[in-house]
């Protein structure tokens, strides 16, 4: 059985608008790409033609790993939790340089740890689910570290 694919509403919309582009749009830029290509002659030697195989083959790639990743999403609901977990948005402090942090815990797919969305796969967010606010949890990376809840908020 496949794993499942966690996303917020929000990321599934994403994913749907990256697909319709996908289809809608880049397939005929590629298409198009091919037949400029292909009349410029020889195709043993045209790095245009290979080229535009290349992103064809990217494409259809990426719309197959939508299309996998569409039968197994499982959408992040709204909750109400006062513990960490698959979307709620947590405040943690590193408990050694007294730094404040603030993520919503999402699935790999949607993770971004530079605009706060953490995976709930990373060792951070595995150290703080199913804990309350003011519980600590051990970061296990190569130098553990020690976080303290302060916050949860659910959506």
């Amino acid at each position: 059985m496949a794993e499942k694919i966690y996303v917020t509403q929000e990321g599934l919309a994403e994913l749907k608008a990256e697909y319709q582009n996908l289809i809608h749009v880049v397939r005929k830029e590629v298409i198009e790409d091919l037949k400029n290509a292909r009349a410029q002659g020889d195709l043993s030697e045209n790095a245009d033609y290979d080229a535009a195989r290349d992103h064809q083959a990217q494409v259809e790639a990426r719309v197959s790993k939508l299309d996998e990743m569409f039968k197994n999403i499982e959408i992040i609901g709204l909750i109400s939790s006062d513990t960490v977990k698959l979307g709620t948005t947590v405040t943690i402090l590193e408990i050694k340089t007294n730094i404040e942090s603030t993520y919503t815990i999402v699935g790999s797919v949607e993770a971004d740890p530079l605009n706060g969305k953490l995976s709930n796969v990373t060792p951070l967010a595995l150290a703080i689910l199913d804990k309350k606010a003011g519980s600590l949890g051990i970061v296990d990376v190569d130098v553990p570290y020690e976080v303290k809840i302060i916050n949860i908020k659910s959506k």
